[in-house]
């Protein structure tokens, strides 16, 4: 008998799975020794705290060690690529996200192939952003931001954790579509300290990390990024709704290094054709 990729997804609890991924099947006895979950990004943002979730019902269930290691550094290019480069045996596993899909365009020199070189395991979550400003900011809805942008060009600052990450492009393309001018400030690191202070003004930013704060008073939601409401933010309107057409979304997957070919994989191929033509239009640069 073998441990599939479906049960894998079962154990990892509650996520919402991407489109159906074919199996990825281990020996009964799996996993003998502590697994390795290279998160390539640092720790308290929404990949992190996602990882760490699934990495404790794992360790409950399977009655092993799943390690959670962050590895941030080249926009998540470092940590995918150590386990790009890792032995294909089931212990080292990385969380793929958006951003992985949007550096197929944005850099010339990876010494990997994602496609090609991490094999997917498991989807994990799909979810919206959020469009959030601090209370300093007199806009109270995303109409009111988008005249306040527009007579403020150059002026109002959004956080994202790097140039060409998920939380910059959906950003490009809100800058695009709705003909407003704002300043991306990448962040190494974790850029809630400086947007809840109002050191910088605003972000596109995952609903997980953001949820508490919005929540508290701390920051202002302006809109969600998906195609239509959430669940988690249900009175907060859609971007959509007044930037017809805007949708982004952040992924998170589990994927294990491999030389083979998947649904996922078709998945990350459209996720790059689309960032792709947001990294060209916006002509964002690496750090």
């Amino acid at each position: 008998m073998k441990l599939r990729r479906r049960r894998f997804l079962r154990l990892a609890v509650g996520a919402t799975a991407l489109p159906a991924l074919p199996p990825l099947a281990w020996a009964l006895d799996y996993p003998t020794r502590p697994v390795r979950i290279v998160v390539p990004y640092p720790a308290g943002i929404a990949p992190d705290i996602v990882a760490r979730v699934v990495a404790q019902a794992l360790s409950q269930r399977l009655k092993q060690q799943f390690i959670v290691d962050n590895r941030p550094g080249g926009a998540s290019n470092v940590g995918t690529a150590m386990v790009a480069h890792a032995a294909p045996d089931g212990y080292t596993l990385l969380v793929v996200t958006t951003t992985n899909a949007i550096n197929t365009s944005l850099y010339d020199n990876l010494d990997f192939d994602l496609i090609r070189d991490i094999a997917p395991v498991a989807g994990l979550v799909r979810l919206g952003l959020v469009i959030v400003v601090h209370p300093s900011i007199p806009a109270q809805t995303l109409p009111e931001f988008i005249a306040y942008a527009k007579a403020n060009p150059g002026k109002i600052n959004y956080a994202s954790v790097g140039s060409g990450a998920a939380t910059n492009v959906a950003g490009e393309l809100f800058k695009a579509m709705a003909g407003v001018d704002l300043v991306n400030v990448p962040y190494r690191g974790n850029y809630l300290p400086d947007l809840l202070s109002g050191q910088v003004q605003a972000s596109f930013t995952p609903i997980l990390q953001s949820l508490g704060y919005i929540k508290a008073g701390k920051l202002r939601a302006l809109a969600v990024t998906g195609a239509a409401r959430s669940q988690s933010l249900p009175d907060v309107p859609a971007a959509a709704e007044f930037v017809p057409g805007y949708e982004a979304y952040v992924w998170d997957a589990v994927g294990a290094p491999a030389k083979t070919s998947a649904e996922f994989g078709m998945h990350i191929a459209s996720e790059i054709e689309k960032w792709g033509k947001v990294v060209k239009t916006a002509r964002i640069k690496v750090d």
